[in-house]
């Protein structure tokens, strides 16, 4: 059976980390071979060049090296873990995917939109997820949560207010120009309200898949 790709997406401390492993481990109980990765890094080669990107001490990258940066982590990722997984008949969850490169350079840096889809499509060896989850939450949302966390906040974290709208907007517009794709949640709520939310939405793509399935194989 071939496999599959679920992608989830979102701004900063909006809880799409805690949802892709709770659908990792949700699909291993219904006896789905899973890949668990992220982005940036998910490969040894990849997560050099994510220490890169997120480094505090990298303050002077400029906009276009951070998205070929971004490019290069995903091409390593595409080409040596997920393109295989699938062959090989697994779902592959990622945590981003180059929906958060169209948000984060092209809406909230503001490069071109034309070339940074390009550059997607370039490094992506043109793979596309089969099923994008957006966890929406308001920044201010997302702000008193990064608080709570008590964590160092990364170079992409310490930009300002106005940069993080910009990629929230950016992501909700991505998601209405691809509608069969990207499917919003609200995460707003407590991780096991959400959860149910994008279990839901899971199952839906699943009954849907497995129908088309059944279909081709008559």
């Amino acid at each position: 059976m071939a496999g599959f790709f679920i992608t989830f997406e979102g701004i900063d401390s909006c809880g799409k980390t805690t949802q892709a492993r709770k659908l990792a481990s949700y699909l291993r109980t219904k006896g789905y071979r899973v890949l668990l990765t992220r982005e940036p890094g998910g490969d040894r080669i990849a997560e050099k060049v994510r220490r890169i990107l997120l480094s505090k001490t990298n303050s002077e990258m400029t906009d276009l090296t951070e998205l070929l940066l971004y490019q290069a982590s995903r091409s390593q990722l595409t080409e040596r873990t997920i393109r295989p997984a699938i062959k090989a008949g697994k779902v592959v969850v990622c945590d981003r995917y180059a929906d958060s490169s169209l948000a984060y350079q092209g809406y909230g840096r503001g490069l071109s939109k034309t070339m940074i889809k390009e550059l997607n499509r370039i490094a992506s060896f043109g793979v596309v997820p089969d099923l994008t989850i957006l966890v929406d939450v308001p920044i201010r949302t997302s702000l008193e949560r990064k608080r709570k966390e008590k964590t160092k906040k990364d170079r992409l974290e310490k930009e300002r207010f106005e940069f993080h709208r910009r990629i929230r907007e950016g992501f909700l517009t991505i998601a209405r120009e691809n509608r069969r794709r990207i499917r919003v949640v609200d995460g707003r709520g407590d991780i096991e309200g959400t959860w149910q939310k994008v279990k839901k939405v899971v199952e839906s793509f699943l009954s849907k898949s497995n129908r088309t399935a059944r279909r081709t194989r008559r």
